[in-house]
């Protein structure tokens, strides 16, 4: 079977982490919809060169765009084994577009890991993320001794620790509200097709990635 997945899950899910779990166990290219817009805008592809024009210019790239660009994207010869696609579908026209693009090509239909945590906890892991305004690296104030204008603890850094605004408790309930609006449609889209696979993303990083593992396996991806 091949080892086409679809990762989704709200911010602080931690799908970062479980992707790159997943590239690792089963060898296939980690698709990002960010990503995959700036190399088709790199390789200065049709495509990528009319992208560029509508991100020049600070608007959404068109989805018709963006399906021409992952039907790219997936004909690329590392996608042969399958993909990870992170970021894509957001939508139930670009899961439908998406279905018609792997149906023409001959690709099988993906199987959608939906990662689930409670509202709390996401804001708990959320509100307590730390980042340094000059690395960029992010820490967490369960772990990492850090505090709010003090030194990144990266050795010559020198940068400063700040909390983003929009880690900010009532900034993140909001964000949590406007991804269930977005997302929940999809959700219920690809429950209903039978490709949902559902994974309690709390706990140690370790043991959700034996939970996602274990429904892979029962789905028959080895």
């Amino acid at each position: 079977m091949a080892k086409n997945m679809i990762l989704l899950g709200p911010p602080g899910a931690g799908k970062g982490t479980q992707a790159e779990f997943l590239v690792s166990s089963y060898g296939v290219p980690h698709i990002s919809t960010g990503d995959m817009l700036r190399a088709a805008v790199s390789k200065r592809t049709a495509l990528g060169l009319k992208a560029q024009e509508f991100m020049n210019a600070g608007k959404l790239v068109p989805d018709e765009l963006v399906i021409g660009i992952v039907r790219e994207r997936l004909a690329e010869p590392d996608c042969a084994g399958g993909f990870l696609l992170d970021g894509f579908p957001r939508t139930i026209p670009q899961a439908e577009a998406l279905d018609a693009v792997l149906a023409e090509m001959g690709l099988q239909a993906p199987v959608v890991i939906n990662m689930e945590v409670a509202d709390e906890e996401l804001i708990r892991r959320l509100s307590g993320r730390r980042m340094c305004d000059k690395c960029g690296a992010i820490f967490h104030i369960s772990r990492d001794a850090v505090e709010i204008g003090g030194p990144c603890p990266v050795e010559g850094c020198g940068g400063k620790i700040y909390q983003r605004a929009d880690d900010q408790p009532e900034a993140i309930a909001q964000r949590l509200e406007v991804y269930k609006a977005q997302t929940q449609p999809l959700i219920d889209y690809y429950d209903r097709k039978g490709q949902l696979l559902r994974v309690d993303a709390q706990g140690r990083v370790e043991d959700v990635n034996a939970r996602v593992q274990a429904v892979l396996k029962d789905r028959g991806i080895v």
